[in-house]
């Protein structure tokens, strides 16, 4: 004869009960965060990359170590700010002037597009800078004309080295700052 009651039965069948659902809750949580997770990075990597700033070529919008998130897309306007790889790294540089426009730099460091002056709030200093192009330019078929901001130490569309960028170079466009948070916020 057992010395355990019916009640006893009653008691351990619902403990086990218990812990059974409580193992069902921390193995559901456990895969939805995973999914979570995989769904974040695969987000991240084909949608919005988050970059790192590295250098100071553009300085002062963007700064060394900051962290930026871009958005995936083929449609630029002058004065945006793009991401593109170049020799395995990652660069980010202003949109200057599409395929087909005309570039031209005096010697101040004043930027026309089609024989406009681009008004360039952005920048802190002019210069001519890293250029062994021949100006006046025109924009190649397929191309993006892009400086840095620090006009003086950038090397970007205005050097041969670099040249104009082609679409499958680009990342995306540069939207905003999400580290330091004191500097969350978007970019312009």
């Amino acid at each position: 004869m057992s010395n355990y009651s019916a009640k006893d039965y009653k008691e351990e069948l619902e403990r086990v009960k218990q812990r059974s659902l409580f193992h069902r809750m921390v193995r559901s949580t456990l895969y939805g965060l995973i999914v979570v997770a995989a769904v974040a990075v695969l987000i991240a990597f084909l949608v919005l990359p988050v970059l790192r700033i590295y250098g100071t070529s553009m300085s002062p919008t963007l700064t060394q170590g900051e962290y930026v998130l871009a958005i995936k897309g083929d449609s630029f306007k002058t004065g945006d700010i793009i991401a593109f790889y170049y020799n395995n790294k990652v660069l980010v540089k202003r949109v200057i002037a599409d395929s087909g426009q005309w570039v031209d730099i005096d010697d101040d460091g004043n930027v026309y597009v089609n024989n406009i002056a681009v008004e360039e709030p952005y920048i802190s200093e002019k210069a001519l800078g890293d250029c062994n192009i021949k100006l006046p330019y025109q924009v190649p078929e397929n191309r993006i004309f892009v400086m840095g901001d620090r006009r003086s130490i950038s090397v970007d569309s205005r050097n041969s080295a670099i040249g104009c960028i082609a679409d499958e170079q680009i990342i995306g466009r540069i939207l905003f700052k999400i580290w330091p948070l004191k500097d969350l916020g978007p970019v312009r």
